[in-house]
């Protein structure tokens, strides 16, 4: 296998690697590119990112500025916002729902490094996919590390350290990151009457 067929199969590989470089490379261009549009250069930004992303599905914003190591393992689904400040580490697939909100400074790392400082020290690196579900809202300074899953209606907690896999239909939040409770039928009740008294202020 090679280096990079080693690094996205989650595999000890060594990151001195001219095809690793080359491709890193390449997507430090592309984010540069984008970090240094304006509001009114929308096409040139969905340009770049279709170049950079792995998949990008419609509707989906990134605000600069944004990082991220090879781009091409970000998979994006429809109608995803991504706040100022993200960071991306992308040495494995990293998978991201549709309808997901992430907030500013927000860090996502498949990215890891041997604990055994001998082996760490000749360059060799590892990691881990990571996979968020739909209709996800990640708070603010969020750190979610490798190889964690989190499930589909989920909110992250402001400041999270995301260590293990989070289920379904929760809010969760701490240092290490834990399940505070469950999203009940009492939150859609809350959420719509106030959806109600919205419309009637707006006289609509």
């Amino acid at each position: 296998m090679t280096e990079k067929e080693l690094m996205l199969n989650g595999k000890l590989h060594s990151f001195m690697d001219d095809e690793l470089e080359e491709d890193s490379k390449k997507a430090k261009k592309l984010v540069c590119q984008y970090n240094s549009t304006t509001e009114e250069e929308s096409v040139k930004r969905s340009s770049i990112l279709n170049e950079l992303f792995g998949k990008m599905g419609n509707h989906c914003y990134i605000e600069p500025p944004f990082r991220c190591d090879y781009g091409v393992n970000i998979y994006l689904g429809e109608s995803v916002f991504i706040n100022y400040d993200c960071i991306i580490l992308d040495m494995c697939k990293v998978t991201i729902g549709s309808r997901v909100l992430i907030g500013p400074r927000v860090c996502i790392y498949a990215a890891s490094h041997p604990i055994y400082a001998p082996i760490r020290n000749e360059g060799f690196d590892v990691g881990k996919p990571v996979t968020i579900g739909n209709d996800v809202w990640i708070g603010g300074n969020v750190v979610i590390n490798p190889g964690v899953t989190i499930g589909n209606n989920v909110v992250l907690g402001s400041g999270a350290v995301v260590t293990k896999d989070i289920p379904d239909n929760v809010i969760a939040a701490g240092n290490p990151c834990k399940v505070i409770r469950e999203i009940t039928e009492q939150d859609k009740l809350v959420w719509e009457n106030q959806k109600e008294e919205y419309k009637n202020l707006r006289g609509k």
